[in-house]
């Protein structure tokens, strides 16, 4: 079993076997609203060097579980500019043999054919909907009808209290997915889905 944790912002726990991989935390007051992240893992994986995405400080570090994943990583620009503008983005590929998890970090940029040959089919991917520092929603979108997820997991968004006041809600990118399923709580559990769909979790 395969459980994915939305921690906030662009940051997830992704737990398998016992084995914890933290992905983009944020650094303290780094996001609007936000409470101080603490959490621990073996892994700690940051897309970029932004401070809402590369608290490493607030993950405490575990030792001695098997690692279960094979990790893979596409690097990219969080602007069209080749990087000009807010720099480079790493995208996270984890697969275990039977699963397949993507983190988009911050993309900000079209995707080369490679690179969509290398996402595509994920069981589950992480992407940014709330435009401004990334993609605007339609373009995202774009991207994941091409990359053809069967779940999708929208961050980096604004909601209540919580985010940019720049970056949009979540509601302009769900206008444009079907189905999409709300989750009343902050952890997925991963599963085969019939249909690909988009999976809003709690925070």
């Amino acid at each position: 079993m395969i459980q994915i944790k939305w921690l906030g912002h662009s940051c997830f726990q992704v737990i398998r076997d016992d084995f914890i991989i933290v992905f983009d935390p944020y650094k303290d007051g780094s996001v609007p609203g936000y409470p101080p992240l603490r959490t621990e893992a073996d892994l700690v994986l940051c897309s970029h060097e932004h401070a809402d995405h590369s608290g490493r400080e607030c993950v405490k570090k575990r030792q001695g579980h098997p690692d279960p994943w094979q990790i893979a990583y596409i690097d990219s620009f969080h602007d069209e500019n080749h990087g000009r503008q807010r720099g480079t983005n790493r995208i996270y590929i984890l697969s275990d043999g039977t699963k397949k998890i993507v983190h988009m970090g911050d993309i900000g940029c079209p995707l080369t054919p490679e690179q969509e040959a290398k996402l595509k089919n994920a069981d589950v991917m992480m992407m940014p909907v709330g435009g401004f520092y990334t993609l605007e929603p339609a373009r995202i979108k774009h991207i994941a009808d091409r990359l053809q997820p069967r779940v999708l997991i929208p961050m980096h968004y604004r909601h209540g209290p919580y985010g940019y006041s720049e970056i949009q809600t979540i509601d302009p990118y769900l206008k444009l997915c079907d189905p999409v399923v709300r989750i009343h709580d902050s952890v997925y559990l991963v599963e085969d889905v019939d249909k690909p769909q988009t999976v809003v979790l709690s925070f």
